[in-house]
């Protein structure tokens, strides 16, 4: 692979950013999975950075890092092998919050057994950038290169726009999803609302009592039962649709 020329011009190269970002957002209308997400996130970030031949992205849940996806189970391997020692390039751009940008070799004094475990995998050269969609989210995007003479400032500015743009999509997926997942409790209540009050309606007409003595009843067999009263009103109402005989 060619080396990018630090003098020239830089369009061609945001060109690549804009690209992959649009398709990240083309992926994000049409899905709606988190981890199919990210797996675009780590194969688009191949077509942003010169000379990303490989990528990673490390999730941090409970204060531990895991490999949420990756283009080769190489490089996840590698990304364990720093989670079990708790160091390396990855961990360092979490806890840091900045880039880190360096060549295999010169890894060898800091982090000796990632090093080793990338030289023996062919790679020469790592990036990596933090991610940060909001405060339960957080984690990395590496970027694993072939090369030896390691990824230039530009390069890392590319990586760089590339999750600040990522971070800013994975917050409005984020939306989404909290948006639909109460939207999706207002239907279920709505929907319990309608069946309870269907089943109160009934044993006020066939017992004969009021609204709060028929509500009252649904209540005391719910207890009985150690079930949901939204169940025992849809049972209720079953029954009696049915022409069952009515419970008690």
């Amino acid at each position: 692979m060619e080396r990018l020329d630090p003098t020239a011009t830089a369009s061609p190269l945001f060109d690549e950013v804009t690209g992959a970002l649009e398709a990240l957002t083309a992926v994000l209308r049409e899905e709606d999975d988190f981890r199919i997400l990210l797996q675009h996130v780590c194969r688009q970030v191949r077509h942003a950075v010169p000379g990303v031949d490989e990528a990673s992205v490390t999730l941090v849940t409970g204060e531990v890092p895991h490999t949420a996806t990756a283009t080769s189970g190489v490089v996840s391997e590698l990304d364990g092998e720093q989670y079990r020692i708790g160091d390396g390039p990855c961990l360092e751009a979490i806890r840091s919050g900045k880039i880190v940008r360096t060549t295999v070799s010169d890894a060898v004094e800091r982090w000796p057994d990632f090093a080793r475990g990338a030289r023996e995998a062919g790679f020469g050269s790592f990036l990596a950038a933090p991610l940060v969609a909001d405060e339960q989210f957080s984690g990395a995007v590496n970027c694993f290169g072939r090369r030896d003479d390691g990824f230039e400032e530009v390069e890392a500015q590319l990586l760089e726009l590339y999750t600040a743009a990522v971070e800013a999509i994975l917050r409005v997926y984020s939306r989404y999803l909290r948006a639909r997942e109460r939207a999706e409790h207002l239907r279920t209540a709505l929907t319990s609302r309608a069946v309870i009050d269907q089943a109160k309606g009934m044993l006020m007409a066939i017992r004969q009592v009021g609204a709060d003595d028929a509500f009252a009843l649904l209540v005391d067999q719910s207890q009985r039962e150690n079930t949901k009263l939204r169940d025992v009103a849809e049972r209720f109402v079953e029954r009696v649709v049915s022409g069952r005989f009515l419970p008690r």
